[in-house]
């Protein structure tokens, strides 16, 4: 893989088992931050969860999306990866997205993306 891709992953638990570089974001506020960096450049990928712990979701992260394609400025993402295990949340994900103009896999179960420390205790 070409060091120079950008990819972010926004996940509250995994990570990519085979180590590639990545920038994370383990919340949705901490997502919406990640993409503001990006604003101007490119993301080669942009992998999404679901669910985020607790409350807290995927959709602030989808409505920056949605806005900048409504107001004609969309991000310049190669391939939006939704990898939620959620298959409600990834399907709406992406039927959203795709209205918009973005390039979305749903890859749920994807075992690119694995838990560091082992799944959460129930």
């Amino acid at each position: 893989m070409d060091a120079r891709r950008a990819i972010a992953l926004i996940d509250d638990l995994r990570s990519f088992v085979d180590g590639r570089r990545a920038e994370v974001a383990r919340t949705s506020a901490a997502g919406v931050e990640l993409l503001t960096r990006y604003r101007d450049g490119r993301l080669d990928e942009l992998w999404l969860d679901h669910d985020l712990g607790g409350d807290d979701t995927i959709w602030p992260v989808v409505e920056v999306l949605e806005q900048a394609a409504f107001d004609d400025r969309p991000f310049n993402i190669g391939v939006v990866v939704v990898h939620s295990a959620n298959p409600s949340g990834a399907a709406r994900i992406a039927l959203v997205l795709r209205r918009w103009g973005y390039r979305v896999r749903v890859a749920s179960g994807c075992s690119d993306v694995g838990y560091d420390k082992g799944p959460p205790a129930s």
